[in-house]
């Protein structure tokens, strides 16, 4: 993985707190898919709070539209004022902005928040969105049955996408001492992604950041401490390619042609990890699409981000999703 890492900074206050941000370190390239990705946050507390000022901070360098939930979304009890306290408050800025959000359901949340129109289920427990190039399904991982193990397939086959993104709570793949892989939902699920060419998988469920080595070609992401957190929780196995269990913090994705750029940010704004996924390890080659930079040496800085081609004239097609 290339380091994008940008260590310009700018200034958020939050109540009598300065919090120094660094920029992303994205491409932010215009007409690419840009997306947030949060899980395990919805207590209604501080951290949950700071974790969505900075969202919306950062996107004042880094135009994202929407953000994807892993699961847990409202703790505890769920009153219509339960979900202002724990949703609609916290991430209130980005809300107004037109940011949309696309939830799947974790082990603490109630099935009827597919109801919940700011989630944008649209009363499914699983359902696509496609964005341009890139298909997203969102997952109910606490109940894998037969039926939707076949809907998923089909979602597979169907797609066109150059980008098969699924995100869903329970990881394929952790190395949490608390929770750790989900071994029989792995059976289930990654015959599928294999088969069908899935590139990055977004889990949560564990309370920390994880990046997994590539397992048989497709990079996993544990994003569980977007407002939960369970210091010192990663047994650093050889599953570990990355990993934050003392901070709380979100991920922030950018899909770019033949590449998946990512930075992952703290609540107070460090970006602790961050690199480039290309879409195939066999890709034609071609000037004007976006792929990832090549890898530096140890100790060497990173290359610089590519340059986006000459404008299209011809718009890119609109996606087809919700």
């Amino acid at each position: 993985m290339t380091s994008l890492i940008r260590a310009t900074a700018f200034v958020l206050t939050v109540g009598i707190a300065t919090l120094v941000a660094q920029q992303p370190g994205l491409p932010n390239r215009a007409g690419s898919v840009k997306f947030g990705v949060i899980g395990d946050f919805g207590d209604g507390g501080k951290s949950e709070y700071a974790t969505g000022a900075m969202m919306a901070k950062m996107r004042a360098a880094f135009d994202f539209d929407f953000v994807i939930t892993v699961g847990d979304n409202i703790y505890g009890s769920e009153r219509p004022q339960d979900f202002i306290v724990k949703f609609e408050t916290p991430f209130k800025s980005l809300l107004d902005k037109g940011v949309t959000f696309y939830a799947s359901i974790g082990n603490h949340d109630d099935p009827n928040q597919r109801f919940y129109k700011p989630f944008n289920m649209n009363g499914e427990r699983y359902y696509a969105v496609t964005k341009k190039n890139a298909l997203f399904l969102a997952l109910d991982s606490n109940y894998m049955d037969t039926r939707q193990i076949e809907w998923i397939e089909d979602q597979l086959k169907s797609s066109k996408a150059e980008w098969k993104i699924p995100y869903f709570h329970h990881p394929l793949f952790s190395s949490g001492g608390t929770h750790g892989s989900s071994a029989d939902l792995r059976t289930s699920l990654e015959p599928l992604f294999l088969k069908y060419g899935v590139q990055v998988v977004f889990t949560g469920h564990d309370h920390f950041y994880e990046r997994i080595k590539p397992q048989k070609g497709i990079y996993y992401f544990v994003v569980g401490n977007s407002g939960k957190l369970r210091k010192g929780d990663i047994t650093k196995t050889v599953l570990t390619a990355s990993g934050l269990d003392t901070d709380r913090g979100f991920l922030l994705a950018e899909v770019a042609d033949d590449a998946l750029f990512f930075s992952a940010v703290t609540q107070t704004g460090k970006v602790f990890d961050a690199g480039c996924i290309p879409r195939s390890s066999d890709l034609s080659s071609s000037s004007s699409r976006m792929r990832c930079p090549a890898p530096t040496a140890p100790g060497q800085p990173p290359p610089p981000l590519p340059k986006a081609p000459a404008a299209n004239p011809k718009p890119a097609a609109p996606g087809n999703g919700r």
